[in-house]
């Protein structure tokens, strides 16, 4: 077992008609929940580094708690950078043993966006590392990223061919209307149910189909795919938190997606949101606990129930191991 680059894990989600979850990392309860999830369902999975992730628990622990993670779970893993902003951040990680890195040059011109990524794949293939690129810009706020609404844009299709054969990228992020962060859309954009509840506009599957019809067998991936589970909201607000209209991607809407040419759907909110939940509720049921493994063995165990059901329910990736 060991760390692995996404090539293969790609081409068989793409001809399998499912996706892989690139789950964001932090901490070890968090790498633990996500590939105990994985080896019980028997997934491949993607351990996602931000740039927050990155200074908050710093490289060098965060790939030693990776490789552990290999040996303890018996499954490959990839490691993959997250919204690498600059050449320097993804040689870095190039060098200290990721094996995926995504250089995000979607705030620059479509020229420059071509002539960063493409010094990137340069430097990462004559090392044994893949490349993810973006073109278009998602709304929201993750960490170092923060994008406003009216600087956000859709993917153009027209440009994604050109893009992917100048660059020589392993696979294309594109923007059809997912967003960073736990706040994707505002209430006024939304539309309600019969029961009341918000339901945010559906996702541009027209472009998505578009792309994959441009770049036949061509791995896409969604940005800010987390969808925010409304029972970990009132839970967090029932129990203290301010989480007013926190509104995310309709699993649905990701299960469509992983079905058609997305390979890699990135998950960080749904995350926080079930070890935050487990956490109060910890604390609320127990208010003289004070040994950290007993709030962090619960929110462990909410994270990994997380991930199972993503991995079953939505991307559709359960068994893919055995395959």
């Amino acid at each position: 077992m060991a760390l692995v680059t996404t090539k293969e894990m790609f081409a068989k989600a793409y001809r399998g008609g499912y996706a892989i979850g690139a789950f964001n990392i932090n901490n070890m309860e968090i790498i633990q929940a996500i590939t105990e999830a994985a080896a019980e369902e028997r997934s491949p999975v993607i351990l996602q580094v931000s740039a927050g992730a990155r200074k908050y628990a710093r490289h060098a622990y965060l790939l030693a708690l990776a490789k552990a993670a290999i040996e303890d779970s018996g499954i490959d893993l990839a490691l993959h950078l997250d919204h690498g902003a600059d050449f320097d951040i993804c040689k870095s990680c190039i060098d200290g043993g990721f094996s995926s890195v995504m250089i995000d040059g979607s705030k620059h011109s479509f020229e420059d966006n071509i002539a960063l990524t493409r010094k990137v794949v340069e430097y990462a293939h004559a090392h044994g590392v893949v490349v993810e690129g973006e073109l278009g810009k998602l709304a929201g706020i993750e960490d170092d990223v923060n994008v406003s609404a009216a600087d956000s844009s859709y993917t153009r299709p027209e440009e994604v061919e050109e893009f992917v054969e100048k660059t020589g990228v392993d696979s294309l992020a594109i923007a059809i209307g997912t967003s960073h962060g736990a706040y994707k859309f505002t209430p006024d954009q939304c539309t309600r149910n019969a029961d009341g509840i918000l339901v945010p506009p559906p996702l541009r599957f027209d472009i998505l189909e578009e792309v994959g019809r441009r770049l036949p067998g061509f791995p896409i991936v969604l940005h800010g795919a987390s969808s925010v589970p409304q029972d970990y909201v009132r839970e967090i607000n029932a129990l203290g938190g301010k989480m007013p209209d926190a509104i995310g991607i309709p699993e649905e809407q990701l299960r469509k997606a992983a079905q058609m040419a997305v390979c890699k759907i990135n998950i960080d909110s749904d995350i926080r949101l079930a070890m935050t939940a487990g956490i109060r509720r910890t604390f609320h049921d127990d208010p003289s606990l004070f040994d950290p493994r007993g709030y962090l063995g619960v929110a462990r165990e909410e994270v990994k129930k997380t991930v199972r059901h993503k991995i079953a329910d939505v991307l559709g990736s359960s068994g893919a191991l055995d395959r």
